[in-house]
């Protein structure tokens, strides 16, 4: 492996907090930038920022307490709510209590590992779509590979989900959704300051349209389905069959389309962005890249990446994990105490902002040692098994945790598995990714890199 060295970009908390308008700017460019530098060692950090409560929960023991023991006492609160809930509804994403147990229970059969084998010849062919369009590109030619990967889980998620992905429009539906994101800075002031859901912002139109568009692609899709039973065999198809065995009930149009739309949007993005930054950590470590290669012709035998192979690409899915730890698509997760509540002496008075600063937990001095570095061997199976479960969640954790967590992993091996022996990716020189919280951890400007064939 090349030298040790820290991972190319990180944040870097302010020396005191920031007050005012300098608190305003960096929150609206990226929220994560105004944490507090004892999140990085503390277990937890106690504030307050415009007036408003806040808790940074770091030890693995206290998320525990938070995502699992006392999961009950705490729902998504108001900022998850102003964020997703305008245009995701009642899904499983942003359901509470009932509605998202039920959800819960009738949509897991669709995401048992049978079903995610199932999957994996159109991830794969989505991936060998992607090589092939690549093979056409002269050599050194720039790509964004933020983009690249965004419209090629894009393709593996309505394949998924539909019966043909050209019945979407994948170009728009990406604007789309980077339109409505684009505002969560203010949804995150606003939210803080208390100030009504109602009050305009910048921005705030262009998302409403976006919105608008992003429901409409859902419910055309499930109106589709229901009409003319195209989606036969799809996850589509799979969750407007099932029935929750508890409660008997089964999803309506409007919960179909608020999953479709959850799965289609946040199914494709997290994958995506994992790739981006896995692809971005590997110019700067060739030797490393290098060994996903070897093991990949080790594995097939020089043949093509096929479902067979995935469980033997342990080095690959190392590496994956890594990037997920360094640069996790979901960074922060965001709970609110529905009631007095105490986490390891400290009392949490009701909607204090909870947050838990993946991002944070996963660069913690107490947790990792050079928690800056990147070394794909500490998930080796015996480091994984010595490390407590909470110190790492790309996933989220408890009963919330993705439900998607093993489709996305198979999709980022099996892509990157196939990519990487035809090609090496190079950032271009001088250019330095800017971390942007919007919801998801985006690379600020794209990631644009040198295409190159082995």
């Amino acid at each position: 492996m090349d030298a040790m060295a820290a991972a190319p970009v990180r944040i870097e908390p302010p020396s005191r907090p920031l007050t005012g308008l300098p608190w305003l700017r960096t929150v609206l460019d990226n929220p994560m930038a105004v944490w507090p530098a004892e999140i990085y060692r503390e277990p937890l950090v106690a504030m307050r920022a415009l007036g408003r409560p806040i808790a940074f929960v770091m030890a693995p023991d206290l998320i525990r307490e938070v995502l699992l023991n006392q999961a009950d006492a705490f729902d998504k609160g108001e900022l998850s709510r102003r964020a997703l809930s305008p245009v995701l509804g009642g899904a499983l994403l942003t359901a509470e209590g009932a509605h998202w147990r039920w959800q819960r229970r009738a949509a897991a059969p669709a995401f048992r590992p049978e079903s995610i084998n199932g999957l994996v010849p159109t991830i794969l062919a989505a991936a060998q779509r992607r090589r092939a369009a690549w093979a056409t590109l002269e050599e050194g030619r720039e790509i964004n590979v933020a983009h690249e990967m965004m419209r090629t889980t894009f393709e593996v998620i309505l394949d998924a989900m539909l019966s043909g992905r050209h019945s979407v429009d994948a170009d728009r539906t990406e604007q789309a959704i980077t339109q409505y994101l684009a505002t969560m800075g203010w949804v995150t002031v606003l939210g803080t300051l208390r100030v009504p859901s109602w009050v305009p912002y910048p921005g705030a139109l262009r998302a409403a349209r976006a919105r608008a568009y992003l429901k409409e692609v859902a419910a055309s899709a499930v109106r589709r389905a229901r009409a003319d039973g195209s989606n036969s065999g799809t996850l589509l198809a799979a969750l407007a069959g099932m029935t929750d065995p508890t409660v008997g009930r089964a999803m309506d149009d409007q919960d179909l389309a608020d999953n479709f739309l959850t799965f289609m949007a946040a199914g494709h993005e997290t994958t995506a962005l994992a790739l981006t930054w896995t692809f971005y950590l590997l110019s700067f470590f060739p030797s490393v890249e290098q060994r996903i290669v070897d093991e990949v012709e080790l594995v097939t035998a020089g043949g093509p990446v096929d479902p067979a192979h995935l469980d033997a690409l342990a080095y690959t899915r190392q590496v994956i994990q890594e990037s997920l730890r360094l640069y996790p698509p979901a960074p922060l997760i965001v709970r609110t105490p529905l009631r007095k509540v105490v986490v390891g002496g400290h009392v949490l008075a009701p909607e204090t902002f909870t947050y838990i600063p993946v991002y944070a937990v996963h660069r913690h001095a107490r947790l990792w040692p050079e928690p800056d570095q990147f070394d794909p061997e500490r998930f080796r199976p015996e480091q994984v098994d010595r490390r407590d479960r909470y110190a790492y969640l790309p996933f989220g954790a408890g009963p919330r945790i993705c439900i998607g967590m093993s489709f996305a992993l198979t999709e980022a091996t099996a892509i990157l598995a196939t990519l990487l022996r035809s090609f090496r990716l190079h950032l271009r020189r001088g250019h330095c990714p800017r971390m942007q919280l919007r919801v998801t951890l985006r690379p600020g400007g794209g990631m644009p890199m040198r295409l190159l064939r082995r």
